[in-house]
């Protein structure tokens, strides 16, 4: 299988960094070829141009149709990021907002939304300070409304499923080993060797 796995944090060594790194050498591991992108050493632009989505794909930038090809041909896409004020940070949703397009992605239709990207299975792994108890009940979970019903929703993805890993302040060495451990586990489970 393709996998497509986007890193979105700032600080190389973070624990978002580790997550990544632990989730590709887990798919390596079992024979998966990994489409890797830390959008941040990238410079990825999260700012999109004006006219940039009345463009045709073939007008695009370089790199967005790669990004459009790798998405295109993966089976499955890991999403790795904190929870910054109940949301990704601003380099990943600028990345879904360019790379994610009307009429490259997905269109509307008279009969609802229509997918171009096919059911592919759908892993993220987000982390965050809020204890769980408050982001439920205070906030409604925001990370989880966006991705699973907000995007993938709209995309058609039976295949979703995320683990937030919390409260990363207060963390120990141990917990985040163990941690490390479940995200091995869920890659395994999730996407087998075929």
């Amino acid at each position: 299988m393709k996998i497509l796995v986007i890193l979105g944090h700032p600080k190389t060594g973070s624990f978002n960094h580790v997550l990544a790194e632990t989730a590709v050498q887990t798919l390596r591991e079992l024979g998966h070829e990994v489409l890797f992108h830390d959008l941040y050493k990238e410079q990825f632009d999260p700012v999109l141009p004006t006219d940039e989505e009345k463009l045709d794909e073939s007008e695009l930038p370089e790199f967005l149709r790669q990004y459009l090809a790798e998405l295109r041909a993966s089976q499955g896409l890991i999403f790795i990021h904190p929870n910054w004020w109940g949301g990704p940070p601003a380099i990943l949703r600028g990345w879904i907002d360019r790379v994610f397009r009307q009429n490259s992605v997905y269109n509307f239709t008279p009969n609802g939304p229509v997918s171009y990207i096919g059911d592919k299975i759908v892993q993220i792994f987000s982390t965050s300070n809020t204890p769980r108890d408050i982001e439920v009940k205070m906030y409604g979970d925001p990370v989880e409304n966006f991705w699973k019903v907000i995007v993938f929703g709209l995309l058609g993805s039976k295949s979703f499923e995320r683990r937030n890993f919390e409260s990363i302040i207060l963390s120990t060495p141990d917990e985040r080993r163990l941690w490390l451990d479940e995200v091995k586990t869920t890659i395994r489970q999730r996407f087998p060797f075929s």
